[in-house]
């Protein structure tokens, strides 16, 4: 039962197909035509491109309701670096993750990583641990559509709330700055 609602997370994140220490002009001139987007419902801030559209969706689990709330930058622009800029949230109910059950979250994880490769058909490149003002987290690379796209994904757990800030780009641009702003720039209004 455990797996169904960590693969429940994962399938959600996929239905699309103060910053890092980087000092210079060309951060600066990313963020000159960026705007901030801040939800105090989901308790977050970030940088994006252009203004992010929303949408919600509810999920029966074996759980309960999850109700999925996410927010996106979508472009066709050959010229830029990454198609998609996404945040994906949702609260789990109580007693079933936790940002304070290490051993849950290892599972949680896992489950999480494995189930996203698997529902895009792809390959992990890396997976590494990481955190935002001590809540745990992951990050991990993609390649899906025989290594002509990729998905960057930095996902946390604060508390019983799921984030995960995702970038979709194509083959050849797996490492852009706009990606690093994007997911460097998640924080958390608390």
């Amino acid at each position: 039962m455990k797996r169904n609602y960590f693969i429940v997370t994962a399938m959600t994140l996929f239905s699309f197909s103060s910053i890092k220490a980087q000092e210079g002009p060309l951060v600066h001139s990313v963020l000159d035509k960026w705007e901030e987007m801040i939800s105090y419902d989901g308790r977050f801030r970030l940088m994006s491109p252009g203004k992010m559209e929303s949408k919600h969706d509810t999920m029966k689990t074996a759980i309960g309701e999850l109700v999925y709330h996410t927010f996106y930058f979508q472009t066709d622009e050959k010229s830029e670096e990454n198609y998609v800029y996404m945040l994906s949230y949702c609260d789990y109910p109580p007693y079933t993750i936790h940002s304070d059950s290490s051993d849950l979250l290892l599972d949680f994880f896992e489950t999480t990583v494995e189930t996203a490769v698997s529902s895009v058909r792809g390959e992990l490149m890396y997976s590494t641990d990481t955190d935002l003002n001590d809540y745990p987290g992951k990050l991990w690379r993609i390649d899906y559509l025989n290594g002509r796209a990729i998905i960057k994904t930095k996902a946390l757990v604060v508390k019983s709330r799921y984030y995960a800030v995702q970038t979709v780009t194509k083959k050849g641009m797996g490492v852009n700055q706009s990606a690093d702003v994007f997911l460097d720039s998640f924080r958390l209004l608390e």
